[in-house]
Formats: structure tokens, C-alpha cells, sequence
């Protein structure tokens, strides 16, 4: 998996959400900068699902509870937050999705700051793990600059 292939897709939606940001500000419920990216994703011509059900099982029985994703862009989970600060815990909700869907990508997005914050993360399949990357969709951990496991 390359996720540099995914560079414009996140591009877009970052772009998406600066504009929300921008419009908005900042501060206010998580919900209403989802309704309003899912908007502004439509209004440029990209396809969004907006809390999508993700499927919970245990023992290869499903459940009767889902997990609510915020919006999935084709292979790109997306996750809504409007806090103080990015903690450990909203990171694991975005990996528990990526692992569960096992899409290639997942960005973090945090509207509760004056600046828009952004992390951008991949699924790693064969070792189940989800690694940070910048900005140009590059895995920042060494172990994983290897070409031919990305």
C-alpha cells in the first residue's frame, strides 16, 4: 500500500475542512462540522457517507451496537473532534476504525483550536498497525521507508 496514492483525496479534504474552519471558526459541537464538511465536500464534487455504521462482532456474531464513523471519503476514514487538545484516546478511535474497515487512511481533524489541526495516518495491514504521516503522505517511522512495504 502507497499512501502517497491518497495525496489529492486528503489534500481535498483538508481544503474542505480549512473552508468549514474558516467559516465557522472554532469551538463549536462536533456535529454541526460534520454536517457542514459533508456540505462542503458535496458542494466540490466529492462523495462522502456521513456517520456511517460500522459493524461490531465478537466471536463472529454480530452485535446489535455499531460504531458511528464521522465521514468516510471513499478509502479515507475521517474523524471529527472539536477539543482543547488531540489526546491518545481520539487517536485510538481513528486506528480501531482503520483496523476494523481496514482502510488505508485515516485523518484525525480538530476544529476546537483558533488554527485547524490535522493528523494524517495509514493502515499498515501486515503488522496491523496505523503510522503517522506528513504532509506529503510519507510514513514518518523509519522501519517503514522500505519501498516495498509501502
Amino acid at each position: 500500500m502507497n499512501p502517497r496514492k491518497y495525496k489529492d483525496a486528503v489534500y481535498e479534504i483538508i481544503g474542505a475542512a480549512m473552508d468549514v474552519h474558516s467559516e465557522l471558526n472554532w469551538g463549536l459541537l462536533e456535529p454541526v462540522y460534520n454536517e457542514a464538511l459533508h456540505l462542503e465536500l458535496l458542494d466540490r464534487g466529492i462523495e462522502s457517507e456521513q456517520e456511517k455504521l460500522l459493524p461490531c462482532f465478537y466471536k463472529h456474531h454480530q452485535l446489535e451496537k455499531f460504531y458511528k464513523m464521522d465521514l468516510v471519503v471513499d478509502d479515507v476514514i475521517v474523524e471529527l473532534k472539536s477539543v482543547k487538545e488531540l489526546t491518545s484516546a481520539h487517536r485510538a478511535q481513528l486506528f480501531n476504525y482503520l483496523r476494523l474497515t481496514q482502510k488505508p487512511i485515516g485523518l484525525l481533524i480538530n476544529f476546537g483550536q483558533p488554527s485547524l489541526q490535522g493528523e494524517r495516518y495509514a493502515y499498515i495491514e501486515e503488522t496491523n498497525e496505523c503510522v503517522l504521516l506528513d504532509k506529503n503522505m510519507n510514513m514518518l517511522y523509519p522501519e517503514y521507508a522500505d519501498e516495498e512495504k509501502i
